[in-house]
């Protein structure tokens, strides 16, 4: 059972930045698929980033050039770098992992395993 512990999250200005990181333990990090995801106050869980056992990141159009997702398997570390930050981006943020393939939503998200969220507030 993977074990995840999310850190970074924050309150901070409209073109601001912050940087999340998700510890991972209880499996051989090197052979999850990682990815991050938000869920704002009344909306549905949204897919973020995520990144493949190669490295390989994805992100959706939402995000793309402002966020970067990175991981260190020495540290068995995710992390997600944040900048030109803005309103639209607040809410709970969640690191996922799985083993089989990369974390995704489809209606609802689905992961073998969930960190608690780290919160992350924008204001304008």
């Amino acid at each position: 059972q993977v074990q995840l512990v999310e850190s970074g999250g924050g309150s901070v200005q409209a073109g601001g930045s912050l940087r999340l990181s998700c510890r991972a333990s209880g499996f051989t990090y090197s052979r999850l698929y990682m990815g991050w995801f938000r869920q704002a106050p009344g909306k549905q869980r949204e897919w973020v980033s995520s990144i493949s056992t190669r490295g390989s990141p994805s992100y959706p159009e939402s995000v793309k050039g402002r966020f970067t997702i990175s991981q260190d398997n020495g540290k068995n570390t995710l992390y997600l770098q944040m900048t030109s930050l803005k309103p639209e981006d607040t809410g709970m943020y969640y690191c996922a992992a799985d083993s089989a393939g990369p974390p995704y939503c489809s209606g609802s998200c689905y992961a073998e395993s969930w960190g608690q969220g780290t919160q992350v507030t924008v204001s304008s």
